[in-house]
């Protein structure tokens, strides 16, 4: 029966007390100390890698070569035996080109000088810049504000010259006296005719 209100014991036994839990590594454990003294470099394997099979590649040549049937393609796939490239090796290859002192990244931006900040150097900046817009807006509002001229708008202001009318007389008519002459004398005829 179990008991009311309690959880079922644990039937199994415990080991005692010098035991250990884990696994202990004989080789390689030895404590804080080799931790803390000893840099454990891991030597890399150098382990060739084997590449997979380039089947578009062996089909082109097999292609080339003349094979029509499943036998053939077997047999050229058995004696022309082509692997991937590896793509590291170029990476590798470009890795050893670089230069010991170079450093990565992109450079820091040059601090802005406190001098002009104490000064609003960088307000009147920005002043000078929104003055010069505005004057350049006021000139094409003028340009724009502009009514285009026509001819009747051009002759208006610059009139053309007037033309003297001369009136033409048959040269027989040229040396006619007149036949009326209401002034009384030739002085005054002179004179209203000056005037």
């Amino acid at each position: 029966q179990h008991e009311v209100g309690k959880p079922l014991r644990n039937c199994y036994s415990l080991p005692g007390l010098d035991f250990t839990y884990g696994m202990y590594l004989h080789k390689r454990d030895g404590g804080v100390a080799e931790a803390i003294g000893h840099w454990d470099a891991v030597k890399p394997r150098n382990t060739k890698k084997i590449m997979p099979r380039d089947f578009l590649t062996m089909n082109r040549g097999a292609v080339d070569a003349g094979c029509t049937t499943a036998r053939e393609f077997g047999l050229y796939y058995k004696f022309m035996d082509i692997r991937c490239k590896d793509e590291n090796r170029f990476l590798t290859g470009w890795v050893s080109k670089i230069p010991a002192g170079m450093t990565f990244g992109r450079p820091a931006r040059p601090s802005t000088p406190i001098y002009d900040i104490i000064q609003h150097r960088y307000k009147e900046m920005w002043m000078e810049r929104q003055r010069a817009r505005t004057r350049v807006q006021k000139i094409e509002k003028k340009k724009l504000d502009q009514v285009r001229g026509n001819r009747t708008t051009y002759l208006r202001t610059h009139p053309p010259p007037v033309k003297e009318e001369s009136f033409w007389h048959p040269a027989r008519f040229e040396k006619v006296e007149p036949h009326l002459s209401t002034f009384p004398d030739p002085e005054a005829r002179e004179k209203a005719l000056s005037a």
